[in-house]
């Protein structure tokens, strides 16, 4: 169990450039806003070109004094690439929760041979004695004609674990999206809003 006994809840939003990591954690931060939470935000930026990891933190609680979240006390891991979930499992708290995608984007290392991908990476998670919960977000946006969006769903997947009701999200998301984007984004998020987020992840790698 995730202890907000303190009232501060932190987020960690991870994945590479072309992915919507920015753009969520923004989402994220103008809902605990609107919710009435005092919020902090930073952002770290691997390689500027698309494939490069992209990581966004997030803190809310009734008074936030720093963007800066220590290892082990993110409550909320919410990772849009598979190898980059793996990679951020230090930051968890003990009792954290992880959200993930199971899409792949090969580095250009692991295209070439010279580094191995972890597509056995939701096992290694488990070893280390969390349980992910896979929200399949590309495939579901890709329902949607916009697998761009699978941001969205993945935010509309946590949605469901805080405490700020669904409503306010989808003010924000038609407040904050161009007004061609709203509605398939909506979408999105009703469908990660409806998820199977308490399903523990599952591989078929071998063990």
């Amino acid at each position: 169990m995730i202890d907000v006994s303190s009232g501060i809840f932190n987020v960690l939003i991870v994945g590479v450039g072309g992915q919507g990591t920015i753009l969520a954690s923004e989402l994220l931060s103008y809902v605990a806003l609107a919710a009435g939470y005092d919020v902090k935000k930073s952002e770290v930026h691997g390689m500027s070109q698309r494939g490069g990891r992209v990581e966004s933190y997030v803190r809310f609680g009734k008074q936030i004094y720093s963007p800066l979240i220590p290892k082990g006390e993110v409550d909320f891991l919410v990772g849009f690439e598979l190898a980059e979930t793996l990679r951020s499992i230090e930051w968890l708290s003990a009792g954290g929760i992880i959200l993930t995608d199971t899409r792949a984007i090969l580095p250009y290392t692991s295209q070439v041979g010279e580094s191995p991908y972890p597509f056995d990476a939701l096992h290694r998670i488990r070893r280390r004695g969390f349980d992910p919960r896979v929200v399949e977000g590309e495939k579901l946006a890709a329902q949607l004609g916009e697998p761009k969006a699978a941001n969205v769903v993945l935010m509309g997947a946590l949605a469901r674990l805080l405490p700020v009701d669904g409503d306010v999200w989808r003010s924000v998301i038609r407040e904050n999206m161009p007004g061609n984007l709203a509605p398939v984004n909506l979408e999105a998020f009703e469908l990660g809003y409806g998820s199977g987020i308490l399903t523990q992840g599952h591989d078929s790698s071998t063990k």
